[in-house]
């Protein structure tokens, strides 16, 4: 990766390392619909005035049916199954549990690029980081079962997402893209939140971190990550979240006082070694290495 690309890396998993803590502090005065409905529409208030300055929505035309996709993978699922999760189980899970996936990616293209020996070693190790994770921190919890399901289907529809980006989407402006993905979600949301409007007072924090996830973990990141995928496509782009969890178990349990163990170190360890041997580019084997060779001199 060159400078730019790894700069956008860094910037996107700082951004989305931080929103599971902030989602936290939203949920002690307001509820989750609320929160997903005002994270989107903020974001939507930020991007499409830099999308219209640019005179970049144009490029739009044509891409209806991938823009909707788009909206419904990458903004209206992920962003409304993380925040009910999250108040069942931890933000430093969640962030630990989301960086399943690379892996996942992996698996979905395994028809473009066939799994190797070294792939299916990285994603037994990785689905069995999120068995130790799950079966360690939240055994026996009904409810932390259900919030830890939650963050997994987001984790896929995250990856579903990433893909959609690179092979539909690639040639769209990513002040465009953003600003359409989540103008739809908060067209869809916005009104279903407005009959869970608090009726108590909310304090200055929650609404601060609501702005915050809005402008910056929504907004931005999301601008950052389009432009990382057309830098270094879905797979490469997908290993921000070998960053993110680093970051979300810090502010968790810095900040919020959340519980972590030797089954936390050990879950994210066999998530992340399973995440990094899945992404690796398949290498031939030393008798398909040797092939072009001989065909050469046969020619």
């Amino acid at each position: 990766m060159n400078r730019r690309a790894w700069s956008l890396f860094l910037l996107v998993s700082i951004l989305w390392g931080i929103p599971y803590f902030l989602i936290k502090i939203t949920l002690e005065d307001l509820s989750p619909i609320v929160v997903v409905a005002g994270r989107i529409a903020v974001g939507a208030l930020v991007l499409l005035p830099v999308a219209a300055l640019r005179g970049s929505l144009a490029a739009l035309r044509g891409h209806a049916r991938p823009v909707l996709a788009l909206s419904v993978v990458h903004i209206l699922i992920p962003f409304t199954l993380i925040t009910y999760g999250e108040t069942h189980i931890s933000s430093s899970l969640t962030g630990l549990l989301i960086a399943i996936e690379p892996a996942v990616i992996a698996l979905l293209m395994v028809r473009a690029e066939p799994l190797t020996r070294g792939r299916t070693t990285g994603l037994v190790l990785g689905f069995a980081g999120v068995a130790v994770l799950v079966g360690v921190d939240i055994s026996g919890d009904r409810w932390g079962l259900l919030g830890a399901a939650m963050i997994l289907v987001a984790a896929l529809s995250y990856a579903v997402a990433t893909m959609l980006v690179q092979r539909r989407l690639a040639t769209v402006p990513a002040e465009a893209l953003t600003a359409a993905t989540t103008s739809i979600s908060a067209v869809v949301l916005v009104p279903f939140a407005l009959f869970a409007l608090p009726t108590s007072p909310v304090s200055g924090r929650a609404w601060t971190a609501l702005a915050v996830l809005g402008v910056f973990c929504t907004a931005v990141a999301l601008l950052a990550f389009y432009q990382l995928i057309g830098h270094v496509g879905a797979a490469k782009a997908g290993l921000v979240t070998y960053v993110n969890p680093v970051v979300a178990v810090l502010l968790g349990v810095l900040l919020l006082d959340e519980h972590w163990g030797i089954s936390t170190i050990a879950g994210f360890t066999l998530v992340a070694a399973g995440c990094w041997l899945s992404a690796r580019p398949a290498t031939p084997s030393p008798a398909e290495a040797e092939l072009p060779a001989e065909l050469a001199k046969a020619e």
